[in-house]
């Protein structure tokens, strides 16, 4: 019975009035902000006291004088009033359109600056007006390689992927779009054997080399492999940017997105070398699931991702994506 009686006195108005009393330091000024008379809002603590079975001020002081369990709920207290002002919000935006979240997969080759800058400008947008906070969905943003940027989009794990590859047919229920073509260059550091040889590199030459690649995220999905040659010694890494750390400690040799390496190359610290094999330009594109196949418990297509769509659709965010990245460290 006692469980009953603590549940249902730890209301909303309960916590709001511990609040008021912290806030203006006495029971007869509390009162006074909450329109009742100081001994009603003393019959309110007692009651409250009478429920948890604890006292929450200290009687000796004359002023409203909180005990250690009287702080704790406090405490606790504003955090619950926190998040159901929070959960409000989020139902009402739900009610406008806004989902209450958006995952965003994002291929590891693209930039993360502006990306970043993406979601800057996404948090400061106004549905509401200039007096109401944004519009409350919440991103979650992961970053995948290769096929794991389909993958997390095809199983539901992403309601956007940007970064797939774009010579891939969408799988059924998917909508695509090109993001533009991905400029690859094969790199090496400037002590490495291969950067002595004269251009155009061949297969023959390249395979005594060690190479060094990225790692398919996918783990359902068939992992992609690119310009690895059959027996070639490999080198795995987790990421693009160790995969060009790698390379510029001289542990290998490989492809790698030219705007990454861009202003390595510039100052000396790797080494661009022509090859004899077609010269590799990766179409890269965006994804996400069709409106026309509705999502349980999800509106056909939120404005969130409606957001997001639109500003893929700029050319000038299309290029900052593939060209626009903060030099890695030479190291």
């Amino acid at each position: 019975m006692k469980h009953v009686d603590r549940r249902s006195a730890l209301t909303p108005d309960a916590l709001a009035m511990m609040d008021t009393i912290a806030r203006t330091g006495s029971f007869a000024a509390a009162a006074r902000a909450l329109g009742k008379v100081p001994s009603a809002l003393t019959y309110s603590v007692r009651q409250l006291e009478d429920a948890l079975d604890v006292l929450l001020f200290d009687r000796r002081s004359r002023q409203a004088q909180l005990t250690a369990a009287g702080e704790e709920l406090l405490a606790e207290g504003r955090r619950l009033l926190a998040e159901m002002d929070a959960v409000a919000q989020r139902v009402r935006r739900v009610s406008t359109g806004w989902e209450t979240e958006l995952t965003i997969a994002v291929d590891d080759v693209l930039s993360r600056l502006t990306l970043l800058e993406l979601c800057d400008a996404f948090y400061a947008l106004k549905p509401g007006g200039d007096d109401q906070p944004g519009p409350g969905t919440r991103l979650r943003l992961r970053t995948e390689v290769l096929a794991g940027t389909w993958e997390a989009l095809v199983t539901g794990q992403a309601d956007l992927a940007i970064g797939v590859p774009g010579d891939m047919p969408a799988p059924p229920g998917i909508e695509m779009k090109i993001l533009g073509d991905l400029n690859f260059v094969f790199a090496m550091a400037p002590h490495h054997p291969l950067a002595a040889l004269p251009e155009p590199l061949t297969d023959d030459e390249i395979i005594r080399h060690r190479a060094i690649a990225v790692a398919d995220s996918a783990m359902r999905m068939q992992p992609l492999t690119f310009n690895l040659l059959p027996g070639q010694e490999v080198l795995t890494v987790s990421s693009m940017q160790d995969k060009i750390a790698a390379q510029l400690r001289c542990l290998g040799c490989g492809f790698v997105p030219e705007p990454l390496v861009r202003e390595h190359v510039r100052h000396g610290h790797l080494v661009v070398k022509q090859v004899t094999r077609t010269r590799h330009m990766a179409p890269t594109a965006y994804a996400w699931r069709s409106a026309a196949v509705p999502q349980p418990k999800k509106a056909p297509q939120g404005l969130a991702l409606q957001w997001w769509l639109q500003q893929l659709g700029s050319p000038a965010t299309r290029s900052a994506l593939l060209e626009r990245h903060l030099p890695t460290t030479a190291g």
